[in-house]
């Protein structure tokens, strides 16, 4: 057996090498969605992205006779760690080769920093923050995925479980098939609680107009998902910091503000033009093809990723979501959009799932957080 070597990513060379190993190790996978480099490498330096304030990271490939044949991050999200009381390191952006000698080596790295550092527990795959890729896939691996979630081979779980990881935590994703008219239900619903809670629908004709609500829609989103599992609250620097990195990206068509008598956004849904195609087809690059595969999809489209949603806490279990969901449904109908696919929601999330309950579904992808105690 060729012996597995751990080298620390140190330099912007090992950095690119990190970055671009699945691009290899996914080679004519029809299923996986591959991250922008460029979206990847201001994820993960700290010159560059917020989370850096308060998460400490090492990353790290494997090689085997010179050739990469994994790579791992490893967390501490000091933050998360404070408010939720507990002592665990995170793996995120894990993948290697079907070999357990290279999964393992991997995994042992991330827990002997976690035992140095005095952490109690290592769990993942997480990121830096909850809008970072996580869940490791365990369902759903003949789906094509959505740009915003991870996809890996079958192999990965049953490694983790060999390891000693259990589950911690499932998400699921729903396919959602758009109906020829808006649900009856929905409909109704929709009216009666703008008219009972006086909120209306903010009309948006172009993304730029989206801007002046922006703040106030993640600070709906931090009360939204302040109890929702290992949830850290947005800082206003990494609003600022997500606000110029994707609002450029919006079709408004497809974004949904429910807005108060003071202006404020009580709640929110924020759907996509599915970039999954165009995303495979442009392997990881704007350029110099990418970005034109990737415009044409944004303008027109067959699917819709349903990326976030959101309703502040004094509008649970009232109706919120009707509002916007309603007006989006209409707008696919309109735009011969035949598919949603949902963002990734807690199994234990009964509301939100039970707010696709009037369409037709089905479950499109389950992702695990797996978890083990040092």
């Amino acid at each position: 057996m060729e012996k597995i070597i751990i080298k620390e990513v140190k330099s912007k060379r090992d950095l690119q090498r990190f970055i671009t190993f699945p691009d290899r190790l996914y080679k004519g996978n029809p299923y996986r969605v591959p991250q922008l480099h460029a979206f990847e490498l201001s994820t993960l330096s700290p010159k560059k992205n917020p989370a850096f304030e308060f998460c400490e990271t090492h990353y790290w490939l494997a090689y085997q006779k010179s050739k990469i044949v994994g790579r791992i991050a490893g967390i501490i999200n000091h933050k998360s760690n404070l408010i939720w009381n507990e002592k665990n390191v995170r793996f995120g952006w894990i993948d290697f080769i079907d070999d357990i000698a290279v999964s393992s080596a991997l995994i042992k790295t991330v827990e002997n920093w976690a035992k140095s550092m005095n952490m109690e527990a290592v769990h993942g795959p997480l990121g830096l923050t909850d809008l970072d890729l996580e869940g490791m896939l365990v369902e759903g691996f003949n789906e094509i995925g959505t740009q915003a979630v991870i996809y890996n081979f079958p192999y990965y779980p049953k490694h983790l479980e060999k390891l000693g990881y259990k589950k911690d935590v499932d998400w699921i994703q729903m396919e959602v098939k758009i109906p020829d008219k808006v649900p009856e239900k929905i409909r109704r619903i929709s009216e009666l609680v703008q008219k009972k809670y006086n909120l209306r629908l903010l009309k948006i004709k172009k993304a730029k107009e989206i801007l002046p609500y922006a703040k106030s829609m993640f600070h709906t989103l931090n009360e939204s998902y302040k109890n929702l599992y290992g949830f850290v609250p947005l800082s206003e620097k990494q609003i600022t910091y997500y606000t110029n990195q994707y609002f450029s990206m919006v079709n408004p068509k497809y974004v949904g503000f429910v807005i108060d008598k003071n202006n404020e956004v009580v709640g929110f849904g924020l759907g996509f033009l599915s970039l999954s195609k165009a995303l495979i087809k442009a392997k990881g690059k704007l350029f110099p093809l990418g970005f034109i595969q990737i415009l044409k999809d944004m303008k027109k489209n067959d699917t819709i990723d349903l990326l976030l949603h959101a309703v502040k806490p004094k509008y649970f279990n009232k109706g919120i979501p009707a509002i916007f969901y309603a007006d989006m449904t209409q707008t696919c109908i309109n735009e011969g959009v035949k598919t949603a696919i949902t963002s990734h929601i807690l199994e234990n999330n009964k509301p939100s799932i039970q707010m696709f309950n009037p369409y037709e579904t089905r479950q499109h992808m389950r992702r695990r957080i797996y978890l083990k105690h040092l």
